[in-house]
């Protein structure tokens, strides 16, 4: 579905070892240098899904194919980003094109690698970044209310409700507030995405740590736990640097290292869930002898829409969906035994479809 997480921060902190990490590749280079990533660099990450594996293997299932996420690892931001600093308006312009954004904090000490301000304090690098994308909202927001006065002495509806949603998001701003504080209605959703703000972006923290703080993080990293949990938002603690020297192990002897750290699964696995939850995302799978696959879908979505997400014809010669859920599939032995155990529903257009479901679309074109 081409959901996009952009990997923002300030140099150093980490973003491209984490970005090789969760793309297991050296696309993006990690150096001792700011700017060191110039182009943004974007990797398809698959989704862990243990369900996936279950249904496969009870299904018959030659190939297995997971859902799948973006990543888009950005050039290092510095103070005064917004008015054209470092990289910074590169920097701003592919920030606005992901649908969410991880603030990686460095949260960890190394006199080997040097930090940008000079001190580490992930939540003084947590204020520049964000300071800098509210300031390049004003700006943005203020040029688009001149734009809009012709329109407004008009009485045009459209102007006049974007011109409300500017003068809201500007008061929350100055107020030194992110965009994504305000209250927005159901009728202004549309008109809100339009605006294009970054601090309207939901939100993910991720506390970079050393490897001995791994599995229970440091005083650096309880700090951003703190201020993720005050905004009522997610944080993840994670030590990139563990995270892509495990690339270069086997899973065997992954999961002996990861027990000897003190940690049941690797970072990248609950970051990555994170970043699926944080858009509202779900998943629901097809299953049969060629293959079993996760299909990403918008949480609420109907089932017209999600049979939408394999192809577009689905969507529009919709007619049903026999659906099973998970746990049905599982303890009844697959299709045909839950087909005998009544456990599988004929879904008409208006089903909300749940996560987990298993889905065979019938559709007419």
């Amino acid at each position: 579905m081409g959901f996009k997480c952009g990997i923002v921060g300030l140099p150093n902190v980490g973003k491209s070892t984490l970005f090789n990490a969760l793309t297991q590749t050296a696309n993006a280079q990690a150096a001792n240098y700011p700017f060191c990533t110039i182009e943004p660099n974007v990797g398809d990450v698959a989704v862990p899904e243990t369900r996936l594996d279950v249904i496969a293997e009870i299904g018959g299932s030659a190939t297995r194919i997971p859902a799948r996420m973006n990543f888009v690892d950005i050039a290092g931001l510095v103070r005064g980003a917004s008015k054209g600093e470092g990289l910074g308006n590169q920097f701003l312009g592919n920030i606005r094109e992901t649908d969410a954004v991880l603030y990686v904090l460095r949260c960890f000490d190394d006199d080997d690698i040097t930090h940008v301000e000079g001190t580490i304090d992930p939540m003084a690098d947590y204020e520049t970044v964000e300071t800098e994308l509210m300031l390049a909202d004003l700006e943005s927001l203020e040029k688009r209310k001149s734009g809009l006065e012709k329109k407004i002495k008009q009485n045009d509806k459209e102007a006049l409700q974007t011109m409300r949603l500017i003068e809201m998001a500007i008061a929350a701003l100055e107020d030194g507030k992110p965009a994504r504080t305000v209250e927005i209605d159901d009728d202004d959703i549309k008109a809100w995405k339009m605006l294009q703000l970054l601090t309207a972006k939901p939100v993910l923290y991720v506390a970079n740590v050393d490897e001995d703080s791994a599995a229970s993080g440091n005083a650096y990293s309880e700090k951003v736990l703190a201020h993720a949990q005050s905004e009522g938002a997610q944080a993840v603690i994670i030590s990139a640097q563990i995270e892509s020297e495990m690339d270069l192990l086997d899973a065997e002897e992954q999961a002996e290292y990861l027990g000897e750290i003190g940690l049941e699964e690797p970072g990248l696995n609950r970051l990555i869930q994170a970043g699926y939850a944080l858009l509202g995302l779900r998943t629901y799978f097809t299953v049969g002898p060629k293959e079993a696959r996760a299909w990403t879908f918008q949480d609420g979505w109907t089932a017209p829409k999600c049979a939408g997400v394999i192809h577009g014809d689905f969507e529009k010669g919709f007619i049903r969906a026999e659906t099973t859920a998970y746990t049905d599939y599982v303890e009844n032995g697959g299709e045909q035994g839950s087909k005998d155990a009544g456990k599988v529903r004929q879904e008409g257009k208006d089903y909300i479809v749940k996560d987990g479901d298993i889905m065979l679309f019938k559709f007419n074109v």
